[in-house]
């Protein structure tokens, strides 16, 4: 092991570390790093077992007000730091970054231990709810006190933790994302068949247009926009796909029959097949009112297929310049008008940038890691 050097990757629930964090756990254990994951039922999730050294679970809740998250749970990663030893703990998501920044100040503040935090979009964003945004943000201030490095994935959010100094600004950092493999969104591995197939599945014609949105049903998405623009336009050859699970599912099933256009809208749950999907379409929709940075307009603008996207944070850093067409966040009417355009008019997309394929970040991790590792050392050397 390459001087001893750990790292601890933690998130609230196993799948965000399986989505997306796969390739770092690949990349530092193969540098001789060791490298554990810390999540909600995570020992039990397949796949993951041979990505890292040791699966810890912890009881948490997605629920911050949940008192698990408060009490019982903070002893128990203090615990688990200590036990591990830890040289580096690097935190996702909201519920896990707060817990476990708040567990680890005292092990931080002297110096047993540094702390990461990459916010995939803050709770608090403009637009947002006044009494909301003012709540999250007075807990990433809070918890700004507690953290080595914060890491923002859109330019909103970088300008929104300068103004509001939730950490000194040489302990935040901004990287384009969490990263793409680029060789994974390979057009060529989609055949003609597998999207005549896919269109013949969905009952479409040869001159049906389809556009897709691919999220899980829940209010921020904002389905509802994509189905009232729909309801708008008379032309009976424009379809919607919709590939996603969630609380909001059956509900937008309901107002596509209440407006007249369920023939022209596919609701499709959870797909394996997402590549073959995005290909299938004139364009993806991503009409949120907030991301992080959005992974599906990323994957799409990869394979070559534009977005209609709003304009709103994490979206419109991808989509400009010139990957796609930006909206007003929450205008049915825009989205229609876009809808017309793109389907009038096919829209040529850019290249997708280069700084979002996973070994620029992951280079940009690994900077990261050492200047907080050699912090480390040459503060055990000194107090010797």
């Amino acid at each position: 092991m390459e001087n001893g050097k750990k790292l601890l990757i933690a998130a609230t629930i196993p799948a965000t570390i399986k989505s997306f964090l796969l390739p770092y756990a690949d990349h530092f254990r193969a540098k001789g790093w060791m490298v554990d994951a810390m999540a909600s039922g995570v020992s039990s999730c397949a796949g993951l077992a041979g990505h890292f050294d040791r699966l810890i679970d912890v009881e948490w809740s997605r629920n911050p007000l949940d008192p698990r998250n408060l009490f019982r749970t903070p002893q128990r990663i203090r615990d688990i730091a200590i036990k591990g030893a830890y040289d580096i703990v690097h935190v996702h998501t909201p519920v896990a970054a707060f817990v476990t920044r708040l567990a680890l100040r005292d092990l931080r503040r002297n110096g047993k231990v540094k702390v990461v935090y990459t916010a995939h979009g803050f709770h608090f964003y403009k637009g947002g709810n006044r009494l909301r945004n003012a709540a999250f943000l007075t807990l990433e201030r809070l918890a700004g006190r507690w953290t080595d490095r914060l890491v923002v994935i859109n330019r909103e959010d970088y300008e929104a933790a300068k103004k509001y100094k939730i950490v000194p600004a040489s302990a935040l950092v901004y990287m384009p994302g969490i990263g793409l493999d680029f060789s994974a969104y390979d057009k060529t591995r989609v055949t003609d068949e597998d999207i005549r197939n896919l269109r013949k599945e969905l009952g479409l014609e040869p001159d049906d247009i389809l556009f897709t949105m691919i999220a899980e049903f829940n209010p921020g998405k904002r389905h509802r926009d994509v189905i009232e623009a729909l309801a708008m336009i008379k032309n009976p050859k424009i379809h919607v796909a919709f590939a996603g699970e969630g609380v909001l599912r059956g509900e937008m099933r309901v107002l596509a029959k209440s407006t007249k256009v369920e023939r022209k809208t596919h609701f499709l749950g959870h797909r394996n097949d997402i590549g073959t999907l995005i290909l299938a379409s004139r364009a993806t929709l991503m009409p949120s009112e907030r991301e992080g940075l959005s992974r599906s307009c990323m994957e799409s603008i990869c394979l070559g297929v534009p977005v209609i996207g709003s304009d709103a944070r994490g979206v419109r850093d991808i989509l400009q310049p010139c990957r796609g067409l930006v909206y007003p966040a929450g205008d049915a009417i825009a989205l229609r008008d876009a809808l017309l355009q793109i389907t009038e008019e096919p829209y040529s997309p850019v290249e997708p940038d280069p700084e979002w394929n996973v070994p620029n970040l992951i280079g940009m991790h690994e900077r990261l890691y050492e200047e907080l590792w050699t912090k480390n050392k040459a503060a055990d050397i000194n107090k010797k």
